[in-house]
């Protein structure tokens, strides 16, 4: 309903303004249209609602809003009206806040050890009513979970939607509330295949908290951690070194479990590309325990993915193949069907090694068919890899090319450089084999091209490091 001074009246009382801004709750007109509303759905008169503390003048002055009432006055007249206090004032039921915060958590804990369309309904719940109440940090924290959700099921394009809905509800909060949320745009936009992007969003706010003083521990381990798998695929080997030294910095500040297992499962790939194997799998041994605590499947799945990569990495392909079907399975059981096939990916090249190739093959094919144009660039641009060094190694080569052109053209979009060198790499010994030496040479020129910016990202310099006393 709308006034004449172009003020929309919501059905609690509160206003907004027709450029969609809520008026503060505990404005006093908005009180007195509460208090006015109130007491005309009990049939009392001003004289009755006042007595015997105030008189009817009062009240009549409270509901034109031409006043603010004092605490004594709220307490009065919403103990006449048989309504909490805090209602009166704010527009909002006693304990909503506070309800709302334990629906959060507990969708949360669905999400991690459940089923995503059981969170999804919760927090679309909670949303409705964060909406309905006008209560931002919850209606941000409710995207969030949506967003991550969306994620979970490789909904990419609804999940870049959710996470960029629920900064914009937090927009007048400090930086670190939104971190969760940018964190999630980044990682949705990576799995799109989207590295730059991804990088410049994390590097980006990295930068601001840095900058603007707003130093928050939590805030920035979740970014540093998340900037290391699309500096690795990118080939910025040197770059997430720095975030993972920057982010084991951070955890003797932060009390979040799930942050520092996070933190120490994404660090173990670092520790892989230094040959440190050894340290790589006492980093995962530490985050796979505290995931159990926390009985966060999604992530100790891949605890068990980045497990299985060690031991493929360290030549055991039998515990590597072991460790990538635990996780598959437990990733397919939560229904999380794009990480399935990036664990697919991984297990297929076991096989692969194994002499196994046809069970690859069989394996690539089948979730080639599930990607969809959008999601997973940088896990088809590996399936087709693959299936080009098994048809190399069949003693196919025209499949083998057209397989390892389709990985170059999927990888190209990415900006995954050390793959895209990889595979101009294959296609130039492919070429050299068959006596195409002047084609050969223009694949390895491509390749070399690629491997002469390691590192590159869309913002230039590194993020600036965090003020931490021993580095000032």
């Amino acid at each position: 309903m709308a006034r004449a001074d172009g003020v929309s009246v919501n059905s609690d009382g509160t206003t907004r303004s027709e450029a969609g801004r809520p008026e503060e709750p505990r404005d006093p007109a908005a009180i007195g249209r509460r208090v006015k509303r109130l007491r005309k759905e009990r049939r009392l008169t001003q004289r009755q609602l006042a007595e015997p503390e105030y008189t009817a003048a009062y009240v009549s002055t409270l509901e034109a809003g031409k006043v603010r009432p004092s605490e004594a006055a709220l307490r009065h007249i919403a103990e006449r009206l048989g309504v909490a206090e805090e209602e009166l004032a704010t527009g909002r039921p006693t304990h909503l806040v506070a309800d709302l915060r334990g629906g959060l958590a507990d969708a949360q804990r669905v999400l991690a050890v459940g089923d995503a369309a059981d969170a999804r309904a919760a927090y679309e719940e909670i949303l409705r009513r964060a909406d309905e109440y006008e209560l931002a940090l919850e209606r941000g924290a409710a995207l969030t979970g949506l967003g991550e959700c969306a994620l979970e099921t490789g909904e990419l394009a609804e999940a870049v939607g959710r996470f960029e809905a629920a900064e914009l509800a937090l927009a007048r909060e400090p930086l670190p509330a939104r971190a969760r949320a940018v964190r999630g745009r980044s990682i949705a936009h990576y799995l799109a295949g989207e590295l730059r992007y991804s990088c410049y969003l994390l590097e980006s706010a990295i930068d601001e908290l840095n900058t603007s003083g707003l130093h928050d521990p939590g805030a920035l381990l979740q970014l540093y951690t998340a900037s290391i798998a699309p500096y690795m695929d990118m080939g910025a080997h040197a770059r997430a070194a720095q975030a993972a030294e920057l982010a084991l910095a951070l955890v003797p500040q932060v009390s979040d479990p799930a942050l520092v297992a996070g933190m120490h499962r994404t660090v173990a790939r670092t520790l892989i590309a230094e040959g440190r194997a050894d340290a790589a799998q006492t980093s995962l041994a530490r985050a796979t325990e505290l995931y159990e605590q926390l009985q966060i499947r999604t992530e100790l799945a891949h605890c068990h993915w980045m497990r299985g990569y060690v031991c493929a990495q360290d030549g055991d392909l039998v515990q590597a193949e072991a460790a990538l079907r635990t996780a598959r399975s437990m990733l397919v059981s939560k229904r999380a069907a794009l990480y399935v096939s990036q664990v697919e990916v991984e297990l297929a090249d076991v096989l692969r090694r194994s002499g196994k190739s046809a069970q690859a093959a069989e394996l690539l094919g089948s979730l080639l068919v599930g990607l969809q144009h959008g999601r997973g660039a940088l896990h088809a641009g590996g399936a087709h890899r693959l299936l080009g060094l098994i048809a190399e190694e069949a003693g196919d080569a025209e499949s083998a090319e057209l397989h390892y052109a389709t990985a170059l053209s999927l990888l190209e979009q990415t900006g995954a450089a050390g793959d895209l060198a990889d595979i101009c790499r294959l296609l130039g010994d492919l070429m050299r084999h068959e006596g195409r030496t002047e084609e050969a040479l223009n694949a390895y020129r491509t390749g070399l091209g690629h491997r002469a910016e390691p590192g590159t990202t869309t913002l230039g310099p590194a993020p600036a490091r965090p003020p931490f006393t021993s580095w000032t």
